[in-house]
This record gives C-alpha cells, structure tokens and sequence, in this order.
C-alpha cells in the first residue's frame, strides 16, 4: 500500500482481481446490502463515510472509492462511468441477483436508510421530495464540494478498526 506523508493512500493503487473476490467472500453475504462508492480524495464524501461508519451498528454498509479498479469493475458491470465523481453510487445487493445501482440523492437516501430506525424514517421522509428538487440541491453540493469542504491529493487512509469495511 502506497501513503504519503499524511497517511493518505493512493485512490489508484493497483489490486487484482483475486483481492477483490477474496476480501468479498470473507464478508457475510447478508452485510453484503450495500457498498457506497465515493470520491476518495473529497472532504465532504469523507466525512459522509465517517459519518455512515459511526451510525451503521450492524456493519450493513461497505465503502469504495470511485477511484479504485474495483469501483470500475462494478460500476462499469453496470455501464456506469467511474470516473464521474459528481455523485456518490451504491450497489445494492451487491452479487445478488437483483443487484442494481442507486446514484444521487436516491444514494444518500439508501445509504441512510441502512443506519437504523431514526435514519430509517428520515430517509422514508426524504422520498417524499420530488427526485428532481433532491437531484437539483444534490448537483448543486456536488459541483461546490471542493470548494467548501476541501480536496485530498489521495485518499484517506481507514481507522485499523474500520479497515475491515473498506473494499
């Protein structure tokens, strides 16, 4: 694993296929509900992974960066761009038959579903904002992130505790 000098890892560091599928089958197929890829190098997308990570009590919720060659093989399974890292893209029932991808503010919206009741019921409440007014406050956060929140030169390297949810 390649850090620099703040204990950031490179976003592109090559892996093979094989690390992938053997990371994956060391995790239960029922954690398995969701993997959230993100802009690794992003402060805002960061601090919504600690922020997932802190509230997830059942280890449901698994992360990638949108930079890594295994956001481009799943995404790319499903004719998604990796490479566009103006949205946050979670696979749902990841390997699963019925496997598909939510982006945007459907995204968010999953993921928080995921983190238990009270978050359960805020997302149940989100949905019921027209998906072209979430998408319209979602784009516009998205095209100002960096600018608000920061940008790494790599991405951030997990907690030893938290290294298990990263794929």
């Amino acid at each position: 694993m390649i850090l620099n000098h703040r204990g950031h890892r490179d976003c592109t560091e090559k892996k093979s296929d094989q690390d992938f599928s053997v990371k994956a089958s060391l995790i239960p197929v029922e954690s398995l509900m969701s993997i959230i890829f993100y802009d690794g190098v992003c402060g805002l997308c960061n601090t919504l992974v600690q922020f997932l990570i802190k509230r997830d009590k059942r280890g449901a919720l698994r992360f990638a960066s949108l930079q890594s060659d295994f956001a481009a093989q799943v995404l790319g399974g499903h004719g998604i761009d990796p490479t566009d890292l103006d949205t946050v893209q979670v696979v749902v029932n990841y390997e699963q038959p019925d496997e598909r991808v939510l982006n945007r503010s459907d995204a968010i919206l999953r993921a928080c579903s995921e983190l238990g009741r009270f978050w359960k019921a805020a997302a149940a409440l989100g949905q019921v904002v027209p998906r072209p007014l979430r998408n319209l406050v979602y784009g516009l956060v998205a095209r100002n992130r960096y600018q608000v929140f920061g940008k790494y030169e790599t991405c951030m390297l997990p907690e030893p505790n938290q290294r298990d949810r990263f794929l």
